[in-house]
């Protein structure tokens, strides 16, 4: 079987093995190739800055080179590289503010303020322009959360973990973000209500 016909079949966890095993530079190569597009969008969505996110795309990969064999397969290997990519942007951004407030601690001690509760489908529903231009207006820490549950379909889990957060932190962080991005959405897309 040559390399190009197992590239297609071979799954992430696989390519992630031989890469191990062998040190082959091909298996890695495979890697970069089914993912490097995928993080440099997430990087730029972030950073907004192309050659920012490409320096850090390339950062990126080399620190998921670096940390394969810490790769354990408790997650899938795109919510893992996700994860790495997501610290990755946040240092960035708070290195550049130098504020450590991006996902602030006040969130845990936050009481549960009786917000209505914005339905999924709200977002889902959302014309794909007006989505876009929404998040654009949110704050960074509300945009990446929302892209981490809904773009990239990361659990409660697993955006605690990346976050180093409760999941009860999350839950609230995700509800605000949902109401912030409604409000935006009835303030600058639906004048009629």
């Amino acid at each position: 079987m040559s390399l190009q016909v197992a590239h297609k079949e071979m799954s992430d966890a696989e390519v992630v093995r031989l890469y191990l095993q062998t040190q082959r530079s091909d298996y890695f190569s495979m890697l970069y190739q089914r993912y490097a597009a995928k993080v440099f969008g997430k990087c730029i969505s972030i950073l907004k800055d192309y050659d920012e996110a490409k320096d850090a795309v390339q950062d990126i990969f080399v620190k998921i080179m670096t940390n394969l064999g810490n790769f354990g397969e408790r997650a899938q290997f795109s919510t893992w590289i996700y994860s790495i990519t997501y610290n990755y942007c946040i240092d960035i951004i708070r290195k550049k503010k130098k504020e450590k407030t991006l996902f602030s601690d006040d969130i845990e001690r936050a009481p549960d303020v009786a917000e209505e509760e914005v339905p999924d489908e709200f977002l889902l529903e959302m014309n794909v322009k007006a989505l876009k231009s929404v998040l654009e207006m949110l704050p960074t820490g509300d945009r990446m959360i929302l892209l981490m549950k809904y773009q990239d379909d990361m659990s409660i889990r697993d955006i605690s973990e990346v976050l180093n957060k409760t999941e009860s932190a999350v839950k609230m962080k995700i509800k605000r973000a949902k109401h912030k991005a409604q409000e935006l959405f009835f303030k600058h897309f639906n004048k009629d209500r």
